[in-house]
Formats: structure tokens, C-alpha cells, sequence
């Protein structure tokens, strides 16, 4: 894929699971990567041009997560926005406050800051991708996942608002929408929720990590080039709008 090779791309949330796997899909594709993770141990255990750990909530250590891995490796010219979490099911009503905050703050703000600290420099350049991973629930919303649904619904809004931002420019941002894919997130679901996430899924399995990567690597492309604040189902059918 044009465009990747010797690119310095942060990918977010990349020490494990869907995040990893993305990282691995740009390093195949020739760019230099630095994986941003609250898990230092985790971090450490994977290959990497850069590592940083990094609380994606606030402001002050993304700034110097980014100040850090510009000084070793050069300007960031990919973003892939993955860091997040599930938090617990429940009904709305029964939602602790403190784990909906929890959740809003991680897989939105979180999202929010990240973008914010790259942005500047992208559009100095003149150049950048942006990929930011949504989910499906942010589109149909899932029930027992108010928390979730509320910030994936936000990250679709902000790419949208942030490519039409940026739309005269060339950087572009979109995102993509998975539908289930198994990872460790799996872990923080009951298994009420996650036989009821395969059940809406008409190709009657979970999406492979691999999957969403090898659609994040062409939206980190200069194949994409005229397409910007667009959202990318990746569902097995179950999202098709």
C-alpha cells in the first residue's frame, strides 16, 4: 500500500489485542511504529521502533508521549486511534456512575486528546491519516452497553467533524466500525452479552483482528484520497449503512 513505508505511526491501545494486530499489518507495509499503552509490561514484551506509556485521558501525558516519540523517530504522520474499553453490562438505570464516566473518558476523550495532539503538526505538513476505531454499537447501540454505545456513537461525530475540519487539507481522518471482534475485551462482557453480539452477526461468527487491520492499513493509505470523515463497517453483515 502507497504512502506507509518509512511513516511514523502511532497506533493507541497497541500492545495487545486488536491494536497489536493493526501495528503489525503498518510494520508489514514498512512504517516505523510506536505503540502508545497504560501497560508497561505488556509494551515491553512486543516489538516496536518506539514505545510509550501512555494514559490516553490525559492531556498532559499524551503530549509528552508524543513529544517523545517525535524526538525518536521523527513527525507522526499515522494515527490509529484503538485504545478503549467495554466496561461492565448493565442497564442504564443500574449503570455506576463512576464506570460510565470511566468509559466516555477512555474510548472518547481519550480519542479526542490523541487527535488533538497530532492534528497541528498533520496540518503543518500538509499530510497525515487518521484512523480511529469505532464499533457498531456507536450506529445501533447495544443493550447492557449504554456507556459504550454513548462514546462510539461520540467518535463517529468527531471524525466526521474532524474530516470536514481537515478536508481542504491532506490529511484525512475516518474511522472504522467493527462489529465484535474476539479480543481480551471479550473479558470485561458477560456471556449473556457476548452470545448475544454473535447472534446479530449474519456470517455467524466474531470479525479476526486481522480483519479490521488489513482495513486500517488501506485507510492509512494514499489510496485513500478522496474519501475523509467517513465511517468503515467491518460487521460481517450486521451493519450495512
Amino acid at each position: 500500500m502507497q504512502g506507509i513505508r518509512e511513516q511514523v505511526a502511532v497506533v493507541t491501545g497497541g500492545a495487545r489485542g486488536l491494536g497489536l494486530a493493526i501495528a503489525r499489518r503498518l510494520a508489514a507495509e514498512g512504517a516505523r511504529i510506536a505503540l502508545w499503552d497504560m501497560d508497561a509490561a505488556a509494551l515491553a514484551a512486543q516489538p516496536a521502533d518506539d514505545r510509550q506509556v501512555v494514559d490516553i485521558t490525559d492531556e498532559a501525558s499524551v503530549a509528552r508521549a508524543l513529544a517523545a516519540t517525535e524526538a525518536a523517530l521523527g513527525p507522526v504522520g499515522i494515527l490509529v486511534a484503538n485504545a478503549g474499553i467495554t466496561g461492565p453490562n448493565h442497564r442504564l438505570e443500574d449503570y455506576p456512575v463512576a464506570e460510565w464516566r470511566r468509559v466516555i473518558e477512555v474510548d472518547l476523550v481519550g480519542a479526542f486528546l490523541c487527535c488533538r495532539a497530532v492534528v497541528p503538526g498533520m496540518r503543518l505538513r500538509d499530510a497525515g491519516r487518521i484512523v480511529v476505531i469505532a464499533s457498531v454499537a456507536g450506529k445501533e447501540g447495544n443493550p447492557m452497553a449504554s456507556a459504550y454505545s454513548a462514546a462510539k456513537a461520540g467518535v463517529i461525530g468527531m471524525v466526521k467533524s474532524l474530516g470536514k475540519e481537515l478536508a481542504e487539507t491532506g490529511v484525512r481522518v475516518n474511522a472504522i466500525a467493527p462489529a465484535a471482534v474476539e479480543t481480551e475485551l471479550f473479558r470485561q462482557m458477560t456471556p449473556e452479552q457476548v452470545a448475544w453480539m454473535k447472534a446479530k452477526i449474519p456470517m455467524g461468527r466474531f470479525g479476526l483482528a486481522e480483519e479490521v487491520a488489513e482495513m486500517a492499513a488501506f485507510l492509512c493509505s494514499d489510496g485513500v484520497s478522496f474519501t475523509t470523515g467517513a465511517v468503515f463497517d467491518c460487521s460481517g453483515g450486521r451493519a450495512t449503512y
